[in-house]
């Protein structure tokens, strides 16, 4: 790996040729998205794999540790969550929001499709009404959101509407009214991608079904057992009487979903598999959720972070700006039918391309970016960016050969940023022996900490997140180059205060032109070496041992 001053002279090489507003932002009404979450830095993570809280829940419901590689439950949960944001790991990292991987109560079994697999990832729902033990209880999430509430940190669930887990000889298959086991999807058209199920062991649920169904046995089995299936029952009579919703398998998930929201106040939904599932049960996701939150923020006034509204991103495989994939402008093509599934209350969509377009050069990004984004295809439409994540296998830069640079083309690039839990420590994406994603999905590598060049790339990525914290501009705002060499370009945003980014610049002393960016007089902050200067004459000096600057007004007080 190359040092650290020299990152971003090698990415010119290739290219060159706060947290924001903290009052709910009405720009929304003129057709632009909220710029904090335009710009927001999202750190995803399976809390399984993340850090070890407590050593007593690791394995629940009697699993066991017999698992194929990465493959099984390995301890992590929300109590090792909790003690990071106490450390200020995330705060430190300029995170606007954690995105955890479903905590909800897994099957219990396990399934032999590729190698004997546990639930560890969350995907495999069994209960959504409950917390699994393996990752905590409901007061270490109640404790989790709200330490990361008092940081000013939200907190998004991911969630599941398209099925529940597998069978296994624990976990029976839920009656036949409720889900569909059969056909597997084979991507053709709209009903090939909805009416069946993902693989063959991952029951389907009938979210186009309208009609009453009676609960799954073994779920009222279940809360029997917990002495809880009355007030289970009484919550759910008085949901479908409030709602008029027909008690259909979507509306029953629908009602345990959003009952996290009016719970916890849980800030927003990272939603699963959305592109298999009809795009008006999202719809009604977002209201109920809506909903949920305003009456959380009612009820307690004294806890909400703002009046923001409840935020839904979504997972729509092949979707991604520029035409990426199945995209066409806002619209997923399915081949038979086109979806804009902004249009069915997502606010934000994963943008699955990034990992692709991130061998591109800076500028190539940038441009094309900013330009779909602003007065494009996507104009008004919010993006996710990521370089890697737990299911893609054509992430970028897997073999870790790329960090730092790699940073800089997601931290700078117009969109919000997704932060893959160990990004920013290098954590080792390719693991000899593991069976297919689980190779993504190693432990945390806290131990690298102890590598003064593991240190160094988590102080890269912790100056580039306190930027676009400090910036929502950076993020939501539009690009323009300003020079070739060394690489500078501007981002600005209407009612936001604009930055300015120089990448190639020598180590030492520099200066630059402000390009009537900032008045004379104006103290200006380089976040990266934290030090500051004054325009004078329409210029700014600096003297810092590395070859960037990363430019924004001072919010010191004089």
């Amino acid at each position: 790996m190359k040092k650290l001053i020299g990152v971003a002279a090698a990415l010119c090489l290739v290219g060159c040729g706060g947290e924001g507003t903290a009052a709910v932002d009405k720009r929304e009404a003129d057709g632009q998205p909220d710029p904090f979450w335009g710009s927001a830095s999202i750190y995803f993570m399976l809390p399984d794999r993340f850090a070890n809280g407590d050593p007593d829940n690791d394995l629940s419901y009697g699993r066991q540790g017999d698992a194929e590689l990465l493959r099984g439950f390995a301890g992590g949960d929300l109590q090792g969550v909790i003690d990071k944001l106490e450390a200020g790991y995330f705060r430190d990292l300029g995170i606007n929001a954690i995105w955890m991987s479903p905590v909800v109560e897994q099957v219990q079994g396990y399934d032999e499709g590729d190698g004997r697999t546990y639930a560890y990832h969350g995907y495999w729902p069994r209960d959504w009404t409950a917390v699994d033990t393996n990752f905590g209880s409901e007061e270490d999430l109640r404790r989790l959101i709200e330490t990361a509430h008092s940081q000013g940190i939200r907190i998004l669930l991911d969630v599941i509407v398209n099925h529940t887990g597998p069978v296994t000889e624990r976990d029976p298959v839920w009656p036949a009214e409720w889900v569909r086991t059969g056909p597997v999807c084979d991507w053709s058209s709209f009903a090939a991608n909805v009416s069946c199920a993902l693989t063959d062991n991952l029951p389907d649920i009938r979210t186009e079904n309208e009609q009453p169904v009676d609960l799954p046995p073994q779920l009222l089995a279940k809360w029997e057992k917990e002495g809880r299936l009355e007030r289970e029952q009484r919550e759910l009579d008085a949901f479908f009487e409030r709602t008029g919703y027909p008690r259909a398998p979507k509306y029953y998930i629908i009602k345990w979903l959003t009952d996290w929201v009016r719970e916890y106040g849980v800030d927003g939904f990272r939603v699963d598999t959305v592109k298999h599932v009809e795009p008006e049960v999202w719809a009604v996701l977002k209201k109920e959720a809506s909903l949920a939150l305003a009456e959380w923020k009612a009820q307690n006034p004294d806890k909400k972070l703002d009046d923001r509204d409840f935020f839904m991103l979504g997972e729509v495989y092949h979707f991604g700006v520029n035409d990426f994939g199945s995209t066409e402008g806002r619209a997923y093509d399915f081949g038979d039918r086109r979806v804009d599934f902004f249009d069915f209350g997502f606010d934000s969509l994963i943008n699955m391309g990034f990992a692709q377009h991130a061998g591109q050069s800076p500028e190539e990004i940038f441009s094309s970016y900013s330009q779909n984004l602003h007065g494009g295809p996507l104009d008004g439409s919010g993006v996710l960016n990521y370089l890697g994540s737990h299911d893609d296998h054509h992430s970028f830069d897997r073999e870790r050969e790329q960090a730092r640079e790699a940073a800089l083309k997601l931290m700078l690039a117009p969109g919000a940023a997704q932060i893959y839990y160990g990004d920013e420590l290098a954590r080792p994406m390719i693991v000899e022996d593991a069976i297919g994603d689980a190779s993504m999905r190693s432990f945390m590598n806290w131990e690298d900490l102890e590598q003064e060049e593991t240190r160094e790339i988590l102080s890269h990525w912790q100056k580039l997140g306190q930027f676009r914290r400090a910036n929502p501009s950076l993020g939501a705002g539009e690009h323009k180059k300003l020079a070739d060499k060394p690489y500078t370009f501007a981002r600005t945003l209407e009612g936001e205060s604009p930055v300015l980014v120089s990448l190639g610049q020598q180590t030492g002393k520099k200066s630059l032109p402000v390009y009537d960016l900032f008045a004379d007089g104006t103290l200006l902050k380089d976040y990266y070496s934290g030090t500051e200067s004054r325009v004078e004459q329409g210029r700014v000096s600096f003297d810092t041992a590395y070859d960037l600057l990363l430019l924004g007004v001072s919010t010191k007080r004089e």
